[in-house]
């Protein structure tokens, strides 16, 4: 018998809990909310993007979940995976896990200062 290969993933945007992609997860197993040091968020509109920025105080909210191959696969199509975002693992509570980080110039995109994209606010 084989065993399913699971992997940690962290998001900040469209795909958390009540958010439009959230669908996509409808295989993971939810292990909670946590929040990450060094990075800021920007409002692109339809979603956000996330960059790091080491020794920043900026925080950026999310949840983590456990999900599965084909997940994972689905995940790297939605986001543009080498296009528009690239791939880091980031320790989490929960472990390793990896976030999708913002690859395209962000030159007309609004900060959302308390890297909370669900608070709905780039104020």
């Amino acid at each position: 018998m084989l065993l399913a290969v699971h992997t940690r993933v962290f998001v900040y945007g469209s795909l958390r809990r009540g958010q439009s992609n959230h669908g996509l997860l409808c295989r993971a197993h939810y292990l909670g909310e946590c929040q990450l040091a060094g990075y800021a968020m920007y409002d692109l509109g339809p979603y956000p993007a996330a960059i790091q920025q080491p020794g920043a105080e900026g925080m950026l909210f999310g949840e983590v979940y456990d999900v599965d191959a084909d997940t994972f696969r689905e995940l790297d199509i939605l986001e543009g995976l080498g296009e528009e975002y690239c791939r880091e693992q980031v320790e989490t509570p929960f472990g390793l896990a990896w976030i999708y980080l913002y690859l395209q110039p962000l030159d007309h995109a609004l900060l959302i200062p308390r890297g909370d994209w669900s608070s709905g606010s780039s104020l």
